[in-house]
């Protein structure tokens, strides 16, 4: 009842702008899992082993940086909107073009290219949200915001499990130049944000961010390790789990599309139900509760012989890894200064994905040296292990950190 109040409580423009900001990252999202599905069919068209296949994942995650800086400064110095829609047709083109990759060198050409759209909307999304938005109910759409990202995971299984079996995988990045469709809708129903427009009649730009990365540069190098410790988690536990469901269980494309889909919507009731609760118990704390389940679940999420605990196992563990990335939208959005609001939270987002960027060939190496008794990767040791550091790096972090619950921007 709560969550109906609060939706009911926003106004026509603000149901458009987190409408097209959640669409904008939950298409961003589906982009970027659609290559996590078909690794294997694409290393072997290539000619090439899953673990180099596994670089186009690193390069569009190392990349995102670059886009969240070009980005985030457009939508600072321009306005959060018009940026967001050049970055939105931008990262469709860059997915088009992945479909007609001809050799492996050109596929990781794309996706860098894709890596800085991908990278560029976050930051221009969830600032013009949360400037949007009253501050009683941050905690709630931060959370159904950030889920964008597995309902983008939930719409690329549903589309892998029905596209690829009849027309390959060329045709999943076809699919994926939908987004761009979007733009139009933002164009008529989306105003800009305003605390931006607020902002822009008496701010000196390029002299307050020099004055900015003065005086907060130490809060800048905090976030950049939360969230790098926040995109090994969930890289961790996504990217090579589909690998890891069809090379290690033996399972078909149809189960492991029914598996993606169950799991993802385990991690959209975790994102929605965490974030919201945030909003009362406060960011951090939540934050720690979700890791420690974590580690907790892996026994479930990967060493359950039978598979209905292990699809138990994936559903929880998801619900708790996205449970506290539901806090993520808000929470940097609190801690920024208000000047760069749309760089700062994207651009130490992405920091983050760079400095994690290599998770899934980290994964796919230590799944190589483990074997198991028959001689193969052993993926499930490989992920087991990566996630239980990842997460105790993330209780760390989030137990040394500070919060703004409520600030007004």
């Amino acid at each position: 009842m709560g969550t109906v109040r609060l939706f009911k409580s926003l106004n026509h423009d603000q149901r458009n702008t987190f409408v097209a900001c959640f669409l904008g990252w939950t298409l961003d999202a589906f982009d970027f899992f659609l290559l996590t599905f078909v690794i294997v069919p694409m290393a072997h068209d290539f000619s090439t082993s899953v673990a180099d296949l596994g670089y186009a994942i690193t390069i569009t995650l190392a990349m995102r940086p670059v886009g969240a800086f070009i980005f985030g400064l457009l939508g600072d110095r321009f306005g959060r909107r018009l940026p967001l829609m050049i970055d939105i047709v931008f990262y469709s083109l860059m997915e088009l073009l992945t479909a007609f990759s001809p050799n492996y060198t050109v596929l990781l050409v794309f996706r860098a290219l894709y890596g800085i759209g991908m990278g560029g909307e976050w930051g221009l999304g969830a600032s013009l949200t949360m400037e949007s938005l009253p501050a009683d109910s941050r905690g709630l759409f931060s959370g159904i915001l950030q889920q964008g990202y597995m309902f983008g995971y939930l719409f690329a299984a549903a589309v892998y499990g029905i596209v690829f079996p009849i027309f390959g995988w060329r045709a999943l990045f076809v699919v994926g130049a939908l987004p761009a469709l979007l733009v139009i809708y933002i164009r008529a129903k989306v105003p800009e944000s305003p605390v931006w427009l607020r902002q822009k009649p008496t701010m000196n730009f390029w002299a307050s961010l020099g004055e900015i990365l003065k005086r907060d540069w130490l809060l800048f190098i905090y976030v950049i390790l939360l969230m790098t410790a926040f995109n090994a988690m969930s890289h961790g536990t996504q990217d090579m789990y589909q690998t890891f469901l069809g090379e290690q269980r033996g399972l078909s494309v149809k189960a492991k599309s029914i598996i993606g889909i169950i799991y993802a919507v385990g991690a959209i009731c975790g994102g929605i139900l965490v974030g919201h609760l945030s909003q009362k118990f406060g960011r951090r704390r939540l934050i720690i509760l979700s890791a420690v389940c974590g580690i907790i679940l892996i026994p479930a999420w990967v060493f359950s012989p039978a598979l209905s605990m292990l699809v138990a196992g994936g559903f929880l563990m998801q619900f708790m890894v996205q449970g506290a990335w539901g806090i993520v939208p808000v929470h940097l959005n609190e801690l920024s200064p208000g000047e760069v609001r749309g760089t700062f939270p994207g651009f130490a987002y992405q920091l983050g994905n760079l400095f994690a960027a290599n998770t899934a060939v980290v994964e796919a190496r230590l799944a190589d040296h483990f074997r198991n008794a028959s001689g193969h990767p052993d993926y499930a040791k490989a992920l087991a292990l990566f996630s239980f550091v990842i997460f105790l790096a993330v209780i760390v972090l989030a137990a040394i950190g500070r919060e703004e619950r409520g600030k007004e921007f």
